[in-house]
């Protein structure tokens, strides 16, 4: 697994201070509940064992076939998965912040700007470190291919605090975890076509402070005549282009992830002790209140909750209505991914892609 590039916060082309980023998350963030060697050495044994046996699995219900190495297991700390996704983000960042800066040069505050954004990048990482339980991590490098992170600490936690059985519990995630490295495993152009899409919405971006201020006036007085909340903000300020993407992508991630939850719950079905108890538990842990409920929506944190129920119910119908060999037809093209429209009517996409 390749290092962070520290070096890059002296680079007048750097976007962000990572180094900022990675102190500020790890503190945020803290080490989480404390482990014995035996709770560390088990965390390492059962997912070593129960990712290769999800694998088979969900290669099994889909009838999906994915290329390259098998699917693999990393427990890793908190600051190790803060790490991890900085890393993801250096390479999807970084090749596009030369370009961005061209347009506004890197100026007398381009330090303070890098810090700053260092600071807010760490704020969300640190966020996130706490509540993350696996991942399959999109933007690995070729090598890396197949890997699964798993938040030890995390795990336990959640463990202990609803007294999961430990093994059955493990399995279930991995299910999940291992659903989205089937996908992108047996799908050769999803990944490229994800990514394209993350590169041209940060390509739209605006880096001209006086042209950001125009449309955050203007985005101001749109919320002020009302039809808007202040949570519309982010999206007012975006581009038109930027708004056509995210409506693409947020589709997308709502028929992954709906999928991957699908699966874990039908394969889970007979094979994972308390399932169900499992899923309502965990349905309580998202559930938040007060501050932390204002700044899941600031982040993006809600959005992605919602992602998981409405892309469930998309491909619940679809299978249930029309069978697993009609819904896979999702996979064949980049034309026959759903619509944000077709995932709320399952109906509109099944009569589009695949009539009867």
């Amino acid at each position: 697994m390749e290092a962070l590039d520290w070096n890059m916060r002296e680079r007048s082309s750097a976007l962000v201070d990572w180094q900022t980023a990675s102190s500020v998350g790890a503190r945020l963030a803290g080490a989480g509940p404390p482990l014995s060697d035996l709770e560390r050495a088990r965390l390492d044994d059962d997912f070593a064992d129960a990712v290769p046996q999800a694998e088979s699995l969900v290669a099994e219900f889909t009838g999906l076939r994915p290329e390259g190495y098998r699917a693999r297991p990393w427990v890793m700390t908190r600051s190790e998965w803060i790490d991890a996704n900085l890393r993801g983000f250096q390479r999807v960042l970084e090749p596009l912040a030369s370009r961005l800066l061209e347009r506004s040069g890197s100026g007398r505050t381009a330090g303070i700007r890098r810090k700053g954004l260092g600071l807010q990048v760490g704020l969300l990482m640190g966020y996130v470190g706490r509540k993350v339980l696996g991942q399959y991590d999109l933007f690995l490098p070729p090598d890396d291919d197949g890997l699964l992170y798993f938040v030890g600490p995390n795990v336990v936690g959640v463990e202990r605090r609803f007294r999961f059985p430990r093994r059955d519990f493990r399995l279930w995630l991995s299910l999940h975890e291992v659903c989205h490295r089937v996908q992108f495993g047996s799908v050769p152009w999803l990944r490229g076509y994800l990514t394209g899409q993350v590169d041209t919405y940060l390509s739209a971006m605006e880096v001209d402070p006086k042209r950001i201020l125009d449309a955050l006036k203007r985005a101001v007085e749109e919320v002020r005549k009302g039809g808007r909340s202040a949570q519309d903000l982010i999206f007012l300020l975006m581009t038109p282009e930027q708004r056509a993407v995210l409506e693409r992508v947020q589709g997308m991630m709502s028929l992954l992830e709906g999928h991957a939850n699908f699966v874990m719950d039908r394969v889970g079905t007979g094979r994972v002790a308390e399932g169900a108890r499992m899923r309502r538990s965990l349905q309580e842990r998202r559930r938040s209140t007060g501050i932390e409920r204002t700044f899941q929506r600031v982040i993006g944190f809600e959005s992605k909750i919602r992602q998981y129920d409405v892309g469930e119910r998309f491909v619940t119908a679809v299978v249930d209505g029309a069978g697993i060999e009609a819904f896979n037809r999702v996979w064949e093209s980049e034309a026959n991914l759903p619509t944000m429209a077709e995932v709320m009517k399952p109906a509109d996409w099944l009569a589009r892609v695949a009539p009867s």
